[in-house]
Parts: C-alpha cells; sequence; structure tokens
C-alpha cells in the first residue's frame, strides 16, 4: 500500500511539471471550439508563446497571457525539452506514456516515409504512370458512374471576383 502511494504522489508530481509550451509560427485566429467555423476569440500574434491546455485531433486548445482558445496545431511550434522536464528518468517517462500513449512527446502531422531529400531526388516511374492511365475514365464512363450512384447532373455558375454568379 506504500508502494502505491509513493508512485501516485510520484505521478503527481510528474504532472505538476509537465506543462508543455509552444510558439506561433504565423498569425493565427483563437476559436471557442475546435472547428473552423467556431466563433473567433481572439488573435495569436506570430511569435507568441503560449501554455499547451489540451489536444483534440488536429487542434490544440492553448492559453496565451490571459485568454484560450483552439488553434490548429500546425501554427505552432513545440518547445524542446517542455513536454517532459522530468528528463525522461522512470516516473516522468511512466506519466507521459499515461497522458500521452507513448514515452516521449513527439506529434507528427503530414506524410510519413518521405524525406527533403526523397522529395528532391524524386524521378519520373514511367510504369507508374502507365499503371494510373488504366484508371482514366471518359465522360461516358464518369457519368454513368454517377447515374450508378444517385448522382444527378447540375450546371453551376462560376463566381467572379466581385461575388456575383453568372461570369463564365
Amino acid at each position: 500500500m506504500r508502494l502505491i502511494l509513493v508512485i501516485y504522489l510520484g505521478l503527481l508530481c510528474c504532472a505538476a511539471q509537465a506543462v508543455e509550451t509552444a510558439t506561433a509560427v504565423r498569425n493565427t485566429e483563437m476559436k471557442a471550439k475546435p472547428f473552423a467555423d467556431a466563433a473567433i476569440v481572439g488573435t495569436l500574434e506570430q511569435g507568441g508563446k503560449v501554455e499547451v491546455l489540451a489536444r483534440k485531433a488536429s487542434w490544440m486548445r492553448i492559453k496565451a497571457d490571459d485568454s484560450s482558445g483552439w488553434v490548429k496545431m500546425l501554427s505552432l511550434r513545440l518547445s524542446e525539452g517542455e513536454t517532459n522536464k522530468s528528463g525522461d528518468s522512470g516516473l516522468g517517462a511512466l506519466f507521459n506514456v499515461a497522458s500521452k500513449g507513448s514515452s516521449g512527446g513527439t506529434v507528427t502531422t503530414g506524410v510519413r516515409g518521405l524525406s527533403e531529400e526523397n522529395l528532391k531526388n524524386a524521378q519520373a516511374n514511367p510504369k507508374a504512370l502507365e499503371a494510373m492511365q488504366g484508371y482514366v475514365a471518359n465522360k461516358t464512363e464518369a457519368q454513368q458512374f454517377a447515374k450508378s450512384g444517385g448522382l444527378h447532373e447540375q450546371s453551376m455558375d462560376y463566381v467572379s471576383e466581385t461575388g456575383n454568379g453568372g461570369d463564365k
């Protein structure tokens, strides 16, 4: 029982130290909820320092000065070493596993498996292009496919720069 109490107190201590901080990489709107169409509650300026309070999908709930709100994850850069101030010394690693599902604080968003070097050295693959061309559908085939899915043809006017429809 005493061992369980010691572990529990250690986890509470680590939890108090496991504050994440980040810096805004661009000017961004803070939202009331983690949705693109949510109400704007403030603006976070590029370079602004924030405390990360929570995460939900690609959103982070942050506290900046005396306000808080949700911003897109890609608008922030997590501070180095802030996700585990305990030095990953046993109890700190245990806390990270319990709170994040891993022993570190790494967040990955985007395509995995392609490095900058892979992209710079990319080369054409004629066989892959030939295989892709096998998926091409002509207009008649596309219309038949849409009809089989219950879709109906619609005509849409282009929107002009002034916002009025009808300009083609």
